[in-house]
């Protein structure tokens, strides 16, 4: 096994990290302010994509305007979510918010497959995006890079809204105690749909970067990465933004190169994989690997 192939599959591990650190800083932050687990987080991934596919199809314009108006229609589909099934359910027990979050999935997963129906569709990119560069015997591709690097900017611009701004700071006191937030005259209702507006516009770019990378989308797309994600987020430590991050690398990373490693009958066990590696986690940090037991932090 050659420090090549190595190498090549550390670049896929940290393309599919990035999609995932996406989708669990969504699951963080919802979870830090509510201590909701949102199982319908996935299935914005799908509409994200969906939405851009519309957009580029339906107006030829480029997929950094499909990106941006996928953004801001899963981040209104987020907020219309917590308005519509979580702000009613607001101060109720934690079971019946994460059954209400499993039923919000199952909504709009059968709704997309009413709508747009259950067949995969294309997702087409330019060229320049397929374009591979090689280095050696290494190759990647601007898709990969673009992935990277986008997913880097994004969580370097959220740390700094949460930790520079007024409505940054306020989703932070909210996270270490709702109750005394809302004392010191702080506007939950706010707070709270910025948080699912954010998540759901992030979600939404790990969707068309899913989307684009393999050129394909269904209405089911979004389970399986959304589940994924929040293994990232408990790993990282649930509530935690950046453990969020490192979470969603650390699991990336971990599923590429243990099918690699691996001899090839074990390739179909990379969903068992990732469950294995949230066990081996939570012995050794039953918090996550920046999570603090005696309160989670955004």
């Amino acid at each position: 096994m050659s420090g090549t192939y190595i190498i090549q599959n550390l670049l896929d591990g940290i393309s599919l990290g990035s999609i995932y650190a996406l989708v669990a800083i969504g699951f963080s932050m919802t979870y830090s302010i509510l201590r909701l687990i949102n199982f319908a987080h996935g299935d914005i991934l799908m509409i994200g994509a969906y939405c851009a596919v519309f957009i580029m199809v339906a107006s030829h314009l480029p997929l950094w305007a499909g990106l941006l108006g996928a953004m801001l229609f899963a981040a209104l589909i987020g907020m219309m979510v917590e308005r519509v099934a979580f702000r009613p359910l607001r101060g109720a027990n934690e079971e019946a918010m994460l059954l209400t979050s499993l039923a919000v999935s199952i909504f709009i997963e059968n709704l997309g497959i009413m709508t747009v129906s259950a067949q995969p569709r294309k997702f087409e990119t330019t060229q320049a995006l397929s374009f591979m560069h090689q280095i050696g015997e290494i190759s990647v591709s601007n898709m990969t890079l673009l992935i990277f690097f986008l997913t880097v900017f994004l969580i370097l611009l959220l740390t700094l809204f949460v930790t520079r701004t007024r409505l940054g700071v306020a989703m932070r006191a909210c996270s270490e105690n709702l109750v005394a937030a809302r004392l010191m005259g702080i506007d939950i209702n706010k707070v709270v749909a910025c948080a699912f507006a954010i998540g759901s516009g992030m979600a939404a770019v790990a969707g068309v970067m899913l989307g684009a990378q393999y050129g394909r989308i269904d209405p089911l797309m979004g389970f399986i990465p959304g589940l994924k994600a929040f293994v990232a987020a408990v790993i990282g430590g649930i509530g935690s933004i950046p453990g969020a991050a490192l979470g969603g690398y650390v699991l990336g990373l971990s599923e590429i190169l243990l099918v690699a490693l691996l001899p090839p009958m074990y390739s179909g066990y990379r969903d068992a994989f990732v469950f294995f590696i949230l066990i081996i986690v939570l012995l050794i940090r039953p918090a996550g690997l920046l999570g603090i037991l005696e309160g989670r932090k955004v």
